[in-house]
C-alpha cells in the first residue's frame, strides 16, 4: 500500500513540474521570444544577456500591474519570476551537503 502513495506522490510531484516547466516556456517565448531550452543549455555569457532581457521583461509587466493595464497576466508575471529564479540558479554552483 505504502509503494502506491509513495508512486502517487511522486506522479504529483512530476506532472506538477511539467506544468510549471510549460508555463515557464510559454511565458518566455511570448514575452521574450527566447526559447527555453536553449536558455537553459546556454553559456555564461549568453545567459547574462539573458537573465538581463528577462529582468527587463518582469520589470516590463511589474509596472503594467501598477498601471491596472488590461493585459497585465500575474501568471506571466509569476511564471516570468520563476524562470529568472531558474536561469541564475543554474549559473550558480551548488553548495555541497546543504540545502539549496
Amino acid at each position: 500500500m505504502n509503494d502506491i502513495r509513495a508512486e502517487s506522490a511522486a506522479f504529483k510531484t512530476r506532472l506538477s513540474a511539467e506544468a510549471a516547466n510549460a508555463r515557464q516556456m510559454a511565458a518566455l517565448q511570448l514575452a521574450c521570444g527566447i526559447d527555453l531550452s536553449a536558455a537553459l543549455a546556454a553559456g555564461e555569457e549568453e545567459r547574462s544577456k539573458l537573465v538581463t532581457r528577462l529582468q527587463r521583461a518582469i520589470e516590463r509587466e511589474r509596472l503594467k500591474g501598477l498601471r491596472r493595464h488590461w493585459s497585465y497576466d500575474l501568471n506571466r508575471h509569476i511564471a516570468l519570476k520563476q524562470l529568472l529564479d531558474r536561469l541564475v540558479s543554474r549559473g550558480r554552483p551548488q553548495a555541497e551537503g546543504g540545502c539549496a
